[in-house]
């Protein structure tokens, strides 16, 4: 009789049962000196106890600011030093940190900022063409007038405060307006608080306890905000960090975003668990930058979803730089192509690279190659699931354990789930059964050795670049405009992003469109990644006859319309 897909690791060594900042203050005390963060756009380098210092005066200005144990504190910033601090200086005042893509629009930050209730957030002035600024005076235009600490904003009524830095700005004083507090301003104000009162609050504070929020969207389209605990997170960090065979002489380049679970506890985290060093090229993804600051900086860890390592591999001044201090890295965020691997441990060296799997939901990690497993391994699977957590394979329509072998739902069990989805408790009840097992909504096939392979997505969630999209959310902004009748979005293969986002658009009767039409109108609306790539016009849709439309149906002819070069506009 074949087994079940059903995998538990057990493991000699037990769960770790510390908060987020007893991690911090122990690898201080063991590794104080190591270099804790280079910022090497910024010039910047703290050792552990310069940023242990610094963590500690913004913890201070927390509470000087009246912030409490569980409130929560937004960050809405690409990468920089502060980011990194405020991570860790929330975790020291019990605060709860909310992070908020820097991808958004004023309606997606609307949005987070109501669902997580924040009270506080922390924004750089602009990136790119994001100006952070403007759109807050948009969404809340009483920072016009308004006093820090004292703003009543009639969109966002459980906002307080705004808190700007400005990375240009070296003494961190620059004030767009009356309403925005500023960083420095924090600072000082936190003199005042006795290191007392943070030693009382880190006394009370238990490991099941939340620390932060991330947002991840459902089959619904609409962003959940996803509550992770101490517990889940602290233990992501440690067991991946572990199976990568980190210490305090690595040295990890971080490419990917700071808001991201991926960033947040695989990155900043993981380093600070072990006493190993966060090296950051640049704010952003930068192919170049990330080449010159390995190379520079001798770096031995590089992370990345396989655009980026594609980036890097194919930049004109790849060959220009010395790599060989790479050792290992994760490779995960969307299908890792066999060649993409290859060229990562034969031409960048790194040839105890690992593929990763997981969602935001599990911390995120739940499945990881090992560095000893065989390429095909590598290639084949995402591995198997971390010490002390359950997988399991389920038949989309019983529910029932399918047999090694057999494709069925992914589910997991353990530490790394998240505590539920904040203030909704439907929501939470959907996607955790009655015997705690989160059900992931992606398709596998588990085999003998309790190694997984991806096979497909019950969710309608396009991956593009490691981007995770929900076509719901796009769809019911796409029909706001006047000329569009109904759309349907999905994704179709892209060769250098994994997929990309296409759509089909029904217009209303008498009415004309173009495709950079309806991108323009979304242009400042919704993230651009979001923005359909592949628009096809069309009379109808194919449809069950309960009237839903049928999304495979529309994926199938929109693969042979690109088949015979057809692309759409």
């Amino acid at each position: 009789m074949p087994s079940p897909s059903y995998c538990h690791r057990g493991d000699a060594e037990p769960l770790r049962w510390n908060t987020t900042d007893e991690v911090f203050r122990e690898t201080v005390r063991r590794h104080g000196d190591n270099e804790a963060i280079v910022a090497v756009a910024d010039g910047f380098r703290r050792t552990y106890t310069e940023l242990d210092r610094d963590v500690d005066a913004l913890a201070r200005g927390l509470v000087a600011l009246g912030i409490e144990p569980g409130d929560r504190v937004g960050v809405w910033s690409t990468n920089h030093i502060e980011w990194v601090v405020l991570q860790f200086a929330t975790a020291r005042v019990g605060a709860i940190l909310v992070n908020v893509n820097p991808a958004n629009r004023v309606g997606e930050l609307e949005h987070a900022m109501r669902l997580a209730r924040v009270g506080t957030l922390f924004t750089i002035p602009s990136f790119a063409h994001s100006d952070y600024v403007a759109m807050l005076r948009e969404l809340c235009p009483e920072l016009e007038t308004q006093q820090p600490g004292e703003l009543r904003c009639a969109r966002l009524p459980e906002l307080r405060r705004v808190v700007v830095w400005d990375p240009s700005d070296p003494l961190r004083t620059n004030r767009p307006c009356a309403g925005f507090g500023t960083w420095q301003e924090v600072l000082e104000a936190g003199q005042s608080i006795d290191a007392s009162r943070i030693e009382a609050l880190w006394a009370k504070f238990d490991p099941d306890q939340p620390t932060n929020i991330q947002f991840t969207s459902g089959t619904t389209g609409f962003p959940k905000a996803v509550v992770l605990t101490h517990h889940n997170i602290v233990n992501n960090a440690y067991f991946v960090g572990r199976e990568l065979g980190l210490t305090h002489e690595d040295r990890l380049c971080a490419t990917v975003p700071f808001y991201h679970c991926f960033g947040m506890v695989l990155t900043n985290l993981l380093c600070v668990s072990f006493g190993a060093t966060i090296v950051m090229p640049a704010q952003h993804f930068d192919p170049a930058a990330t080449l010159r600051a390995v190379a520079a900086e001798r770096c031995s860890v590089l992370h990345g979803v396989p655009t980026m390592f594609t980036a890097e591999l194919d930049h004109p001044s790849f060959g220009e730089h010395d790599l060989s201090s790479l050792r290992t890295g994760i490779m995960a965020g969307a299908p890792c192509p066999p060649e993409l691997v290859r060229r990562v441990i034969e031409q960048m060296g790194c040839e105890e690279i690992l593929i990763g799997y997981g969602q935001t939901e599990t911390s995120p990690c739940t499945h990881l190659t090992r560095t000893d497993d065989s390429f095909d391994r590598r290639t084949r699977s995402v591995g198997t699931n971390l010490p002390h957590q359950e997988a399991k394979i389920v038949c989309t329509e019983t529910g029932a354990v399918v047999p090694r072998g057999a494709t069925g739902e992914l589910c997991f069990r353990g530490p790394h789930v998240m505590r539920g989805y904040f203030d909704d408790p439907e929501a939470t009840a959907r996607t955790i059964d009655a015997a705690h097992w989160l059900h992931s909504g992606d398709l596998g096939v588990m085999d003998e050795d309790g190694y997984v392979s991806i096979t497909g997505r019950l969710k309608n969630m396009i991956i593009r670049g490691g981007e995770n999209i929900y076509p719901a959310e796009i769809e019911k902004f796409f029909v706001t405009h006047p000329k569009v009748a109904d759309v349907a979005v999905f994704g179709v293969p892209d060769e250098r992003l994994g997929e990309a986002v296409a759509a089909w658009v029904k217009l209303r009767d008498g009415t004309e469109a173009t495709a950079d039409e309806l991108r323009d109108f979304a242009r400042d609306a919704i993230a651009h990644h979001k923005i359909p790539a592949h628009v096809w016009f069309v009379s109808e849709f194919p449809m069950t006859v309960t009237g839903k439309i049928q999304k495979h149906k529309i994926r199938e002819a929109a693969a042979e319309c690109m088949a015979r070069g057809d692309v759409g506009a």
